[in-house]
């Protein structure tokens, strides 16, 4: 089941009663929208016992569409690199 930011905010406000809602809304956007212009920065995104976010630049390249066979020009573009924390790691696969 993945978790939709719709569902992260009620859970953000059951733990967090005392903070309105839109007051939340409005903290989780910032955290996102930070994360996402820095990545678009090039910058590396650090969030300590989480993971790393970073971008690789994937080379442009020629490729095939599988379903005609027929060669297709693929851009350069980047993509996002995540690396799991060893505390995420060790949580995920039950070692304390």
């Amino acid at each position: 089941m993945a978790i939709v930011k719709s569902k992260l905010l009620k859970q953000l406000s059951k733990n967090y009663p005392n903070f309105l809602k839109k007051d939340l809304e409005k903290f989780t956007n910032i955290i996102l929208n930070e994360i996402k212009r820095a990545l678009k920065r090039g910058d590396r995104v650090e969030l300590r016992g989480f993971g790393v976010f970073s971008t690789n630049i994937q080379n442009a390249r020629i490729s095939r569409n599988p379903k005609t066979g027929e060669k297709v020009n693929t851009p350069q573009k980047k993509t996002i690199h995540f690396k799991m924390s060893k505390d995420l790691f060790k949580k995920l696969n039950d070692e304390t």
